[in-house]
């Protein structure tokens, strides 16, 4: 392993939400905020996974993917939710989600970063509540990305 692979598998710091433990807490309460406004948990976690494959991270895409397992979750629609759009599995309430989960999460990658046809076709599956409860579930996930990706977090450590 050169020290570039071994730097990779080890933080660069105690994460911040322990430096931090108001910012835990913020995070946690605005995580929890989602819960009970018309999106169920499954399709939180689905888009969780599916935004922490975009973002690279790895402690992201680890816990949200074994969650799915562990709640019953089918391996052929776990296996397939970077290529959701070619896989048969997925609802289209869910399509639109995960639609509206990579535009969120890619806000840079476009000049019209949430297009019109990703939103409305969103607004069709949700109503306001939920589609609030959505975007703030997308947009929690995307914090954590960060924190953990800019820190280095591993995959199946425990933060100190």
């Amino acid at each position: 392993m050169t020290t570039t692979e071994t730097s990779a598998l080890t933080a660069r710091m105690t994460h911040p939400v322990m430096v931090l433990p108001a910012t835990m807490k913020a995070l946690l309460a605005l995580s929890g905020s989602t819960e009970g406004h018309g999106i169920p948990k499954e399709l939180r976690e689905l888009v969780h996974l599916r935004a922490s494959q975009i973002n690279g991270c790895s402690v992201c895409v680890d816990m949200h993917a074994r969650d799915l397992r562990g709640g019953g979750e089918d391996a052929a629609r776990l296996m397939t939710v970077a290529a959701w759009r070619d896989a048969p599995w997925f609802t289209a309430a869910e399509r639109a989600a995960l639609a509206l989960t990579e535009a969120v999460t890619r806000l840079a990658d476009s000049p019209d970063p949430v297009p019109d046809d990703v939103w409305a076709e969103a607004a069709r599956h949700f109503d306001e509540e939920a589609l609030s409860a959505l975007l703030v579930s997308i947009a929690a996930v995307n914090v954590w990305n960060r924190l953990n990706v800019a820190t280095r977090q591993v995959a199946g450590v425990v933060p100190a």
